[in-house]
Parts: structure tokens; sequence; C-alpha cells
């Protein structure tokens, strides 16, 4: 709840999303929202969305992924890989946030004491007793693998969020599943995710997929993501997407379509 200067009280997650009060009447209406079309290229075709309804959606950019002293370079994965898209996302948040943009930062945020993470996961992340898994130490220890708060959970230096992005915990390799993720983009009127990170094959993926399974526009920022897997799995991943999810497209075409929109601006 906050004050707006007229000493009207707004309710509400998002001034497109909030009740007021004033002079002893609570108004429900939201007012009209105006969209801010940005156009650009895909894979299938141009596509327009309103920008101040998108997020771009940066998943598992984080210390243990990406760091070369991290969980995952520890376990002998390609810091290659992990690191192809910071690069790209470097260039495209300044100027998607510039645009009216908004930023969610998707990463694992576990709980120390992993109590609600299945055997699956569990699994997943340790198949042999030799192996390190989610919450426990490496032997370059900077702490307890992508445990919320902890440093493998942090966003990789090269990247630093900004105050008004968000920040959202996943506990499986969606990030709909046993958090607020979609009830938080819903509460900011967010209806189209463009999506970038790592891995492409498994987070990214699992995560897109079910943003539309739930209604959410779907768009692959393929040179803004990576993945360890062999490339014929990413190449899978795009034509699922395509075929089945939404669209695939790039960071370039979008921060090309950006520059586009503030001349005309």
């Amino acid at each position: 709840m906050k004050k707006t200067t007229d000493d009207t009280e707004a309710y509400g997650p998002h001034p497109d999303n909030a009740w007021h009060r004033h002079y002893g009447v609570t108004s429900l209406l939201r007012p009209a929202h105006t969209p801010q079309p940005l156009l650009f290229g895909s894979d299938q075709g141009n596509l327009e969305l309103d920008i101040s309804t998108s997020a771009v959606v940066v998943v598992d950019m984080q210390n243990d992924f990406c760091h070369p002293e991290g969980w995952f370079a520890q376990k002998g994965a390609s810091m290659r890989a992990t690191r192809r898209p910071i690069a790209p996302l470097r260039k495209l948040l300044p100027a998607w946030r510039q645009a009216g943009g908004r930023v969610v930062w998707l990463n694992w945020g576990i709980r120390a004491d992993r109590l609600n993470l299945p055997p699956v996961v569990h699994f997943v992340g340790k198949r042999g007793a030799g192996e390190v898994g989610y919450g426990e130490h490496s032997p370059i220890d900077h702490g307890p693998a992508l445990v919320q708060g902890s440093w493998g959970a942090e966003v990789i230096s090269e990247l630093p969020p900004e105050p008004a992005d968000i920040q959202v915990c996943k506990h499986r390799l969606s990030g709909f599943w046993d958090n607020e993720l979609d009830s938080i983009l819903r509460g900011q009127g967010i209806t189209s995710l463009l999506f970038a990170g790592i891995n492409t094959d498994r987070c990214v993926f699992s995560t897109l997929q079910d943003a539309a399974f739930l209604g959410y526009d779907c768009v692959l920022l393929r040179d803004a993501c990576s993945t360890p897997s062999p490339a014929y799995v990413s190449r899978a991943i795009h034509f699922l997407v395509a075929q089945c999810h939404g669209f695939v497209a790039t960071a370039a075409a979008l921060n090309t379509a950006i520059a586009s929109h503030h001349q005309e601006s």
C-alpha cells in the first residue's frame, strides 16, 4: 500500500492492477492501459509485443553454474557454455530496461534443509556417493550449493540485477513449481515472456513450456541461451518451441528493434 501525491490510497502490486481509495470511496477500477508496441523479427516472421506487459526472464545465471569455482565447474561442466549468455545479456538488459521492459531473475534458491526437494531432484544433483549434491559443499568451498542467500545462488557479478528487477527463487527445473512466480507475473500484468539463460534444454525449456501451458506468450532468445549439451539438443528445443509453445528469436533482433524504438520516440 502506498499514498499518491493527491492523498489517494493505492492498494495493489502494480499501478495497472490496483484499487484506489479517495474521499471515502474505494474504487475497484483499473486505469486504462496504453500499450508500448515493439516490432522485431523472429525465426517465424515479425512479432509485435507490448513492452509494458513483457518481461525478459533470465534463468540461472548464478555463481554455482557460471563461475569457474562454482558447483557446476567443480563437477566438470563447460564454463564456456554456461557463460555464453553473459555478453548478449550485458548488451540487451540495459536497453530493455531503458525501453520500459521488466527483468525477472529466476534462480535456484533452495532451502538449506532441502525438505521440499523430491528424490528425483536429489538424484539429478548427485548420482553417486562421491559427488556433491544440492545444498552440499564442494571442495573449493563457497558455501552450500544453490542454497538461497549463499554465494552460489547469487547472480554472477557480470550481470548485476537492478533494484527494480524482480527476483524469484525456484526449486525445480521449471520456475513455476512450488513458488510465487505465476502470481507475481499476473499481479504485475505481465503476459509476454522472453527467455534467456541456462540451460536451454533444462531449466529454460521447462519454464518456457510451463509458461505456455499457463497461457503466457513465450519467446526463446536463442543467442542469449546456452547449454553444455550437444548442439543437436538445442536445435531440437528450438524446433519444439516454434512448433508447440511460441516463438524463437534473438537478443540481437530485440536490440535492433529497441534502438529503432528509441529513435522513433
